[in-house]
């Protein structure tokens, strides 16, 4: 069996479709970099008809040496009543300068009659003349017949027609939409399996959309089928409820089915891939996200804990390193003593399992969450809290006061200041900032204060804040807990605070935060030392 799997990426055309995406020329080259870099097929980048943005892309791209992916046009066969070297998307597809092109047609004999408006006739001679005029002109041709599963069920004769034609004009590749995402995965496994039995000269791919959340399972099944391309965005985000993720297919197909997507030597880089691509499109990747979220090899219950220390294939269906990923103990009240063990030991090396300090970290542990704290995503807070609590936390600095002054109006990035006073070592230091509202302000002041000190806090910036209210019912006067994520370029940490008081419960994470990095400068420069 042929078990190479050629990849086709349209999170450049396809996933730029999605609410709140929007890419710049340099986002479109760093993405198209990174794909290129981990074994990508194809990366299609967009319709150069339609835009001067996607203009410019295929003008710099050029210049760009790919060692893998071929980079696509994309656009759709010529209007009625014109000849393909007179169709102006057509011609721009030919002067992106693209050698591949993919084309996408009516397989639906509904969508040809009522949204296009022309004849049966008419529509099978725009995909032979447009792909053919394509192919006299050097260029490699995909053809996506658009909706054909809604159109095969329609309508099987028309639909099975539309791609002949393509294939007889030339196309190297017919790729079959569900468009509407309304399929199956029994429906999509056997209407593949006719098509590719009934054209077997020629590669037949896969394009799913997840309106039914089945367009991973439905591009699997597909492949099991004969289907030889398979197209997706690469983190699935595009169009409506989007697209199929194609680092989730790419991890199902090469790490369990034995295909080969990518070159087996960047397998590993999927998650990094992934969380890469999400950062450039500003995108929040979710946590849970199979194979590449943060949470998809997270552990929380006990028994899950001590079953996966044990032997880790007991509750995870693949070792996350393949992947890239990793493995994460989450840390809870319900948690279990092997969390808090572990983290004890980085602390403590030759602590006990029923230690005292074992046991008065579970019981504040219980407390704090009880309080409305919560350490599963809050690995910095969780280390603090267990350092304060056993006696091996000493604290940097010693607050005096801050005051919060919120100015209205006020200038762009500039709603709020901060007035800070603080102690280190017996020494005085009073600083005063700006922000974008009060928090940021006293995030900056803070800063500016300490950097007198420890000058390594320079390199830490804040990556992510987020506010959750804990109880509504007292309104405004609501309990908050507050998680902070911040960085220094090579660690990523996070922290939390809880207080009725917004202020308060940033201060608390901001501290842990600042006061994390200090304890790992001075564990670094002692590992250096030894």
């Amino acid at each position: 069996m042929n078990n190479k799997i050629a990849v086709f990426d349209s999170t450049l055309r396809d996933g730029a479709q999605a609410v709140g995406i929007s890419f710049s020329v340099e986002d479109k080259i760093k993405i198209v970099k990174a794909l290129d870099k981990l074994g990508i097929t194809y990366i299609e980048a967009g319709n150069p008809g339609s835009n001067p943005k996607d203009l410019e892309f295929f003008e710099r791209i050029k210049d760009v040496k790919l060692e893998n992916a071929k980079v696509v046009a994309f656009g759709s066969t010529r209007r009625r009543n014109i000849e393909a070297k007179d169709d102006k998307n057509v011609i721009s597809l030919l002067s992106s300068g693209a050698e591949t092109i993919a084309v996408f047609g009516k397989s639906w004999d509904f969508h040809v009659k009522d949204i296009i408006n022309t004849t049966l006739e008419e529509n099978i001679e725009m995909i032979k003349d447009t792909i053919s005029y394509l192919v006299s002109c050097g260029k490699e041709v995909i053809f996506d017949a658009e909706h054909f599963f809604d159109g095969f069920k329609e309508n099987e004769i028309y639909a099975l027609k539309t791609i002949e034609t393509a294939k007889d004009a030339g196309a190297v590749c017919i790729c079959l939409c569900d468009t509407n995402g309304g399929c199956f995965p029994d429906e999509i496994y056997e209407i593949c399996k006719k098509v590719c039995e009934k054209f077997p000269d020629v590669t037949i791919g896969i394009h799913c959309h997840n309106d039914c959340a089945m367009a991973v399972a439905n591009t699997v099944i597909a492949v099991k089928a004969g289907v030889r391309q398979i197209q997706g965005t690469f983190v699935g985000f595009g169009e409506r409820c989007g697209n199929a993720a194609l680092c989730a297919i790419i991890a199902n197909l090469q790490a369990k089915r034995n295909y080969l997507c990518i070159p087996q030597s960047q397998i590993k880089s999927l998650t990094h891939v992934a969380r890469k691509i999400a950062e450039i499109a500003n995108y929040k990747l979710s946590e849970c996200a199979p194979f590449v979220g943060r949470n998809a090899f997270a552990h929380k219950g006990g028994m899950h804990i001590d079953g996966v220390s044990k032997a880790p294939r007991s509750f995870e269906h693949i070792d996350p390193e393949i992947v890239g990923n990793r493995r994460k103990f989450l840390t809870s009240e319900v948690a279990g003593r092997t969390t808090i063990l572990s983290m004890l030991q980085k602390i403590m090396p030759n602590i006990e399992k029923n230690s005292p300090e074992a046991d008065m970290v579970i019981e504040r542990l219980k407390q704090l969450e009880y309080e409305g704290y919560q350490f599963e995503d809050a690995d910095g807070g969780f280390e603090l809290l267990v350092r304060k609590t056993i006696g091996k936390y000493k604290p940097f600095f010693e607050l005096v006061n801050f005051k919060i002054i919120g100015e209205q109006p006020y200038a762009e990035g500039q709603s709020a200041s901060a007035l800070i006073k603080i102690i280190v070592d017996g020494k005085t230091e009073i600083t005063a900032a700006e922000g974008s509202g009060p928090v940021n302000a006293l995030d900056k002041a803070l800063r500016k204060a300490l950097e007198v000190f420890y000058p390594s806090l320079s390199q830490v910036h804040l990556t992510d804040y987020k506010v959750r209210v804990l109880d509504g019912k007292t309104a405004t006067a609501s309990k908050v807990r507050v998680l902070i994520e911040s960085g220094d370029g090579v660690d990523m940490w996070t922290t939390v605070g809880v207080s009725n008081d917004i202020i308060e419960a940033s201060w608390i994470a901001l501290v842990d935060s600042i006061e994390y990095k200090l304890i790992k400068d001075i564990e670094n420069k002692f590992k250096a030392y030894l």
